[in-house]
C-alpha cells in the first residue's frame, strides 16, 4: 500500500498526462483502497477513451494514407465565413507530416471553442507548413461569395512555405489551381488535414470578429461571428450596416 494520502494521489492523477497514465495505473493499481482503486477506475476509463480516440484518428488519415506513399507534402483546405452577413471569408491550407499523432481534430463546428484555441496552437506548432487567406467582405460583394471563397483559398495554398502536392479540399475543386486536386464531401469530418484547417480557420475567423466587436460593439460581433442572429438583424435594422457587413447579403434587411 502506498504511504500517499488518497488526497495526494488524486491530485497526482489530475496532473497525470496522457502520456503517463500508464505509468500512473501501474504504479497505484494494488494499492487495495477503495478510494485509490475508484482513481485507478477513473485512469483506466480515460485510457479506454484515448484507445478510441486514436483509433478515430487514424481512420482520419484514410485519404492522406493514399497519398502520402508517394507524396510528402498534402494539404489539406477548409473556409469558414461563406453564410455570415458581416465579416471576410477566411481559408486555411495546412500540411501535417507523416508522423502526425494530434488528437481530437475534427469538423471545427463539433468542437468547442476552447477546444479549437487548444488544437490551433498545436496544429500552428506541429504542421509542416499553414497557410491562410481571407477575402474582405468588399471582395465578396464585387465578385460573390463563390469566386470570393476561391480566391482566399488559392491565397492560402500561396501562403504556404512548403507547396503542398496534392490538395484534399472540402468537397470543391479550385479553378486556376495546378496542384492535384481531391475534393472530399464533408471532408473536415473525414480527412485530418482539412479538419486542422477548418480549425485554423474558424479560431482565424472568430478572432477576427472579435477584433471587430471593439469597433461596432451595437452588433454583436464577439458572439453572432457576423452570423444573422437576432440581436444582429435587430441591429442591423437600427443602426444600418457598417462598413464591414456584406451589401449583397443584406438586402432583406435594411
Amino acid at each position: 500500500m502506498s504511504e500517499k494520502k488518497i488526497s495526494e494521489i488524486q491530485k497526482e492523477y489530475k496532473e497525470t498526462s496522457e502520456l503517463l497514465l500508464p505509468d500512473f495505473i501501474e504504479e497505484y493499481i494494488n494499492d487495495g483502497r477503495p478510494g485509490v482503486s475508484k482513481i485507478i477506475g477513473m485512469a483506466q476509463k480515460r485510457m479506454e477513451k484515448l484507445r478510441i480516440e486514436r483509433e478515430r484518428i487514424e481512420h482520419l488519415k484514410e485519404f492522406e494514407n493514399q497519398y502520402w506513399p508517394e507524396f510528402d507534402y498534402i494539404g489539406g483546405i477548409d473556409e469558414v465565413g461563406r453564410g455570415p452577413l458581416a465579416g471576410p471569408v477566411v481559408t486555411a491550407c495546412v500540411v501535417l507530416p507523416k508522423d502526425c499523432s494530434i488528437l481530437y481534430i475534427n469538423d471545427s463546428k463539433k468542437l468547442s471553442a476552447s477546444k479549437r484555441d487548444e488544437l490551433y496552437e498545436i496544429i500552428m506548432k506541429e504542421a509542416v507548413s499553414v497557410g491562410i487567406g481571407v477575402c474582405s467582405e468588399q471582395r465578396i460583394d464585387e465578385i460573390n461569395i463563390l469566386q470570393a471563397t476561391y480566391e482566399a483559398m488559392r491565397q492560402a495554398i500561396s501562403e504556404c512555405s512548403v507547396e503542398p502536392q496534392v490538395l484534399l479540399n472540402d468537397a470543391v475543386t479550385i479553378p486556376e489551381v495546378k496542384i492535384k486536386q481531391v475534393p472530399i464531401i464533408k471532408g473536415d469530418a473525414k480527412s485530418i488535414s482539412i479538419g486542422a484547417a477548418s480549425i485554423i480557420a474558424k479560431v482565424t475567423r472568430d478572432r477576427m470578429m472579435v477584433e471587430y466587436d471593439n469597433i461596432y460593439p451595437e452588433y454583436h460581433f464577439a458572439s453572432n461571428k457576423g452570423y444573422g442572429s437576432a440581436e444582429h438583424i435587430e441591429a442591423l435594422k437600427k443602426y444600418g450596416p457598417c462598413p464591414i457587413h456584406r451589401r449583397s447579403f443584406i438586402g432583406n434587411f435594411v
